[in-house]
């Protein structure tokens, strides 16, 4: 087993996942300084105190997630869960790295993309800011109702699509953007999508989706999001030849 210094990470994830090129609302890169090296690296979705106990059983060095801390307009207090997650790791020397939109948008391990590989959709372009959503289809060889799409993403997801729309509608362009990006709908619309897939689901969302024609399905938010992270740990213990894993925290939303 390998060790990786903690700023060589740093620096390497920087540059694999372009963090300067985005504006984000939260910090992306090292949000909590741990020990100097690293030799055991844990994913997960989510820095929830849930995954930093598992963090702790498993003796890991740093915690990778796609959600961390410190979001803009959260209170600034260090006080209940947050105090407890920051002690946590302090008291650990345990190290956490985080990064929101980057990891979205990355064309290899990005959540997007991965979500796409475990679908088998084939991407063939993007859309909206900083070019976070994407668009493409299902392979000729299996054609498809919005119905059985559903059922295909319950399948491999392991949770039950909410579906707004006609289930007996026939597959074209199918557009997603994994997490909360409801409010992607009407720029899916405009890049010529039939379905849209995305994590959660507003109000407002079931009426645009109606009155445009566009089949929606809401696959929820962890679960659209949990390979992109597991990927980028795979790939940094692939380059670096420390111990990944990944730890999968379920949660329903």
């Amino acid at each position: 087993m390998n060790i990786i210094g903690r700023d060589q990470l740093t620096q390497f994830l920087e540059t694999e996942l372009q963090v300067s090129r985005v504006r984000d609302y939260c910090p992306n890169g090292l949000q909590v300084e741990g020990r100097d090296t690293i030799r055991r690296i844990i994913t997960g979705v989510t820095a929830s105190l849930a995954l930093l106990e598992q963090a702790r059983q498993l003796q890991a060095d740093a915690v990778l997630v796609h959600h961390g801390y410190f979001w803009r307009g959260e209170d600034m207090r260090v006080i209940r869960q947050k105090q407890k997650r920051l002690k946590l790791l302090l008291e650990n020397d345990i190290s956490l790295f985080a990064y929101h939109l980057p990891l979205d948008m990355h064309p290899e391990v990005g959540n997007n993309a991965q979500l796409a590989r475990q679908l088998g959709f084939l991407p063939q372009a993007r859309f909206g800011e900083n070019d976070l959503g994407w668009i493409g289809e299902m392979p000729a060889a299996e054609p498809m109702t919005v119905g059985a799409l559903a059922a295909h993403v319950d399948k491999i997801l392991g949770r039950q699509p909410l579906l707004i729309g006609d289930p007996l509608q026939p597959l074209g362009k199918i557009a997603w953007c994994t997490g909360a990006a409801q409010n992607m709908l009407e720029q899916a619309i405009e890049a010529g999508a039939s379905v849209y897939l995305s994590g959660e689901i507003s109000e407002p969302t079931v009426h645009l989706a109606r009155e445009s024609g566009i089949a929606y399905l809401s696959c929820g938010h962890h679960a659209t999001e949990r390979y992109g992270i597991a990927a980028l740990g795979e790939m940094i213990a692939t380059r670096f030849g420390v111990e990944h894993h990944f730890v999968d925290i379920d949660n329903p939303v």
